[in-house]
Order: C-alpha cells, then structure tokens, then sequence
C-alpha cells in the first residue's frame, strides 16, 4: 500500500439538485481533501453526466475522467464481478461507494455507506429504484465489503439484518452542512399575508417524513394562533399526493405553505428565520435538517426514533413518531414560550457542533485503512 492512501469515491450524488446523500459526499470530499495522508479520486458513473462534478469537487481531490456508461456498468455489476473500478480510475487502495452500492474491484478493498434501512423496515414506505438497495448491500457483504453508517443504530441495524460482521461495520458520524449566506427575503416571499412567525420541516415528500401528520398537527396549533404559518420546503416526491391531500382537509390550508425545491440561499433564509424546525420522521439514518437549524440557534421538535434520538440527543424536544397530538403540543410549547425556546437554542448549538467534517474525515480514513489492511 502506497505511503498515502489512494480512495476512490463515487461522487455521482454530486450530479443535479443536492440530497442528503449528495451533501454528505461533499462533505466527506472537503474534509479529506485537507489531509495529506489520502490522495482522494472523485469519479462519477454517468456517461453524459461525467463532468458536472467537476465544479462540485474540491481542490486537492483528482477526478476520474474516463466515461463510466451507467446502465451498461449496473447491469454488468448486477451479474458479475466485471469490469472492475480499476479499469475506469486507476489504482487504488480503497474504494468507497457512498449511496449502498460499491463497484466491484481487483485489488482495491470496498467501503460501502449505508445510509439507513428504510428499504427493510418500512418498505411500504419505498419507491422501486429504492427497494434494490437491500439486494446490493447483500451481494457486497458476501464479497467482503466493509460497511460505513452514520450512526451506532444503523450499524445495529446492518449487522441484525444483513448478518453482517461487527468488525466490518463501522458508524462514523457526519459533519453538519454549512448553511449558505442566507436569502433574507425569502420568508417573505412565501409567507401569506398576516403570517409573521412559522413552524418550517425541510425534506423531500416522502411517507417517511410523515409530513401529513405535521400538517395534522400544525392545524390543531395554528387554531387560536393566526400569526403563525408553516412551510414545507423540500422537493416534491412520491409522498406528494397524501401530503397535498392533508393540506386540503386543514382548516388552516391557506397557512400551509409548499414551496418545492428551493436554492441554498432561500433554504438559509427561511432556516434561520423559523421559529421552530419540525422534524416528524417515521425513521431516519441521521438528520441534516435539524443539525442546520441547531447550528444556527432554532430550536428542533422531533420525534424519538433510534437514530434521531442518538445524533439530537437532549438537544430537541422529542415525541412519539406518528403521535400527532404530542406533536401539536410540544410545537405550540416552543412558539408560545420564549424560554422553552431560548433553552433548546442554547442546547443545540452546543450539539451541532459535535458533528464535524474534519472528524468525520478522520474516522472514515481509520476505516479505510482497516478495510485495505484487512
């Protein structure tokens, strides 16, 4: 093995509009690029898409240029263990495939991230592209894949499910992503008239994100507090219909706002000015959203699943998932109290700034050794 360790790292997750998986590669991009122990290689597997991640990658990380077909290579990967990565972005010691899949290789050992299981545990909850996902982790752990989570619950998860070897799953938390310069007009630019204060969730429409159990419990809030609005900014999904269908049946529908995708600029600005962020997940693998609220001093509502409770721990003001009316209350006690509210501030600033992408960096390159020693 090379004095410096050569990772490849599949930074496809660059390409179009970011998502968590997206954010987490970049970050994890930044924080190696500023060690001198790795030399880091981006490649992209797309064939007309290949170079959008030129602008996305930091400097001192190369990027593989050969063209990667996409489908040709995930179906030939699906078969069989060719061609392997190699072929495409030269030697390496480690490779890293991070959103569940991780190609094969010759000589290179593989790390694979896994970012949750919702595939497995709620798969009524999952798209098709999605429902593939336990297939490939299976078929990379019995080739002998090292396995990367962001939390101790998912790694739990992995090694009760899959059979997977403790000593091969390692969880590494994520740093928190830095909110851009804030648009500061843009509350007010999707705030309806007499609306001066609002409860904001931030994700995709996805049934996970019980997003229809937040409205529900938004209009039981927003009963005898007028002045209050809540807006949903995050693109539209395969939750959509269920969720635009509980804005329908609210009393307070013309306080719901959707705002569909938004910029880093306008995402920052209705960030910062929220008076709470609502994070009412059925399941998760970690949580960027309420990180980033934390960091700038909102105060987080969210509910009390395994891996939500591990990163937020007494930072939050946690419920039962699905409990719409324990939503409602503990919401209406952030924005009707001000000390409730300045104390959960002051907590999760000191909690976001536990997450780290030096740190992160740092446990990965660990993980990365032990998988090209092993």
């Amino acid at each position: 093995m090379a004095e410096r360790l050569r990772v490849a790292i599949d930074a496809t997750p660059l390409i179009g509009k970011p998502t968590g998986v997206g954010v987490f590669c970049a970050g994890v991009l930044d924080g190696l690029s500023r060690r001198g122990d790795v030399a880091a290689k981006a490649f992209a597997v797309s064939w007309r898409r290949r170079h959008a991640i030129d602008g996305r990658v930091p400097a001192g990380v190369a990027i593989a240029g050969r063209a990667m077909p996409a489908r040709p290579l995930h179906l030939a990967w699906g078969r069989a263990d060719q061609p392997p990565l190699e072929w495409f972005v030269g030697a390496a010691d480690v490779v890293h495939g991070t959103n569940y899949v991780v190609p094969p290789t010759r000589r290179a050992a593989r790390v694979m991230t896994v970012h949750d299981l919702t595939t497995v545990r709620y798969p009524e909850l999952c798209n098709r592209a999605t429902l593939a996902f336990p297939d490939l982790v299976r078929r990379a752990l019995r080739r002998g894949a090292w396995v990367h989570t962001h939390t101790e619950a998912v790694a739990a998860e992995v090694v009760a499910v899959f059979g997977a070897d403790p000593a091969r799953v390692r969880a590494v938390a994520s740093g928190v992503p830095p909110l851009a310069d804030p648009d500061e007009g843009a509350p007010a630019r999707y705030l309806p008239p007499g609306v001066t204060r609002y409860v904001l969730a931030v994700g995709t429409a996805e049934p996970r994100k019980d997003l229809p159990g937040l409205v529900s419990a938004f209009d039981v809030v927003a009963a005898d507090r007028p002045d209050l609005g809540l807006v949903l900014a995050g693109p539209e999904g395969w939750g959509s219909a269920a969720l635009h269908q509980a804005i329908d049946a609210a009393r307070a529908r013309s306080r719901v706002v959707s705002t569909g995708w938004v910029d880093d600029a306008a995402l920052s600005g209705l960030v910062r000015r929220a008076a709470v962020l609502a994070y009412p997940s059925v399941y998760e693998g970690f949580g960027y959203p309420p990180l980033q609220a934390m960091a700038v001093g909102v105060p987080v509502v969210a509910t009390r699943t395994d891996a939500i409770e591990e990163v937020l721990g007494d930072a939050a003001l946690l419920v039962a998932a699905r409990d719409t009316t324990a939503l409602a209350e503990a919401i209406a006690s952030v924005v009707d109290a001000s000390t409730a509210a300045a104390s959960l501030a002051e907590r999760g600033r000191a909690r976001a700034e536990t997450f780290d992408w030096d740190r992160c960096a740092a446990g990965l390159v660990a993980l990365y050794r032990d998988a090209a020693g092993g």
